[in-house]
């Protein structure tokens, strides 16, 4: 299977997909505080593929939900696509998520009830695509992950993998700037883990920009570039491991 689309143009000049600067995020229940992050500052550049990963209680999973636009930073800056999504309404954040973002989540989040080019089409019906256009994206998305013969299977006929090729479909339909996945692989076997990890290795070659939470190591190292965070601070942004990285053997 491979990935038949071409890579982007990188425009030296262009701005990063998403740039978060001094972001905090602060719970509060009643007289009691919680700082999830404590002033976290990134970039990540067009085509880059990234992985976020840190214990339980490091933070990442609050800054997953800043990245997706599902939450707002108590303070500091965050621009998505050059677009500061800081102080915007839950309905503007709301179109930003769907026009922006590709998610793929640990649990693959589809409808039951319906057939793979229904699940992938989704996103676009919310856009308002017209029928014949958004089954046409659909049909191709799914090719371009490899499930071009699953196109009118319903979800409990797949496999966990093809489940979650589906969700990458999905994410891609848009041709959003980033795809922001979840623990993808928490619910796999070992050979579906490297079967969709395999799959972004293609999307990064292909010139996708990919952030992957995760807190597995064999995971994370197969990104590019392994961000590290702990009680909610960026300990680590490095390359990842020699060896590793996207297009490694698993």
């Amino acid at each position: 299977m491979s990935i038949d689309w071409v890579a982007p143009i990188q425009d030296e000049g262009a701005l990063p997909v998403l740039s978060l600067s001094d972001v905090t995020k602060v719970y509060r229940s009643g007289s009691l505080q919680v700082a999830a992050l404590r002033g976290v500052s990134l970039e990540v550049a067009e085509g880059e593929y990234v992985a976020v990963m840190g214990p339980s209680g490091s933070g990442k999973s609050t800054l997953m939900h800043i990245i997706g636009c599902l939450d707002i930073a108590s303070e500091g800056s965050y621009f998505l696509a050059g677009e500061d999504v800081s102080s915007m309404t839950e309905n503007e954040l709301a179109d930003v998520r769907n026009r922006r973002i590709g998610f793929v989540f640990q649990g693959f989040n589809l409808l039951s009830s319906m057939t793979a080019t229904s699940n992938v089409a989704l996103p676009l019906a919310y856009a308002g695509v017209s029928l014949g256009e958004r089954r046409r994206r659909a049909v191709a998305a799914l090719e371009r992950v490899g499930l071009g013969e699953r196109v009118e299977h319903r979800p409990g006929e797949l496999s966990g993998g093809q489940q979650q090729r589906v969700a990458v479909a999905r994410a891609l339909v848009t041709e959003p700037a980033l795809i922001l996945a979840d623990e993808p692989t928490g619910n796999l076997d070992s050979h579906s883990t490297a079967d969709v990890l395999d799959l972004f290795d293609e999307l990064h070659t292909a010139g996708r920009t990919i952030v992957l939470i995760t807190h597995e190591p064999d995971v994370a190292e197969r990104a590019a570039r392994v961000i590290r965070l702990r009680d909610g601070l960026i300990t680590d942004d490095s390359a990842a491991p020699v060896g590793t990285g996207a297009g490694a053997t698993s």
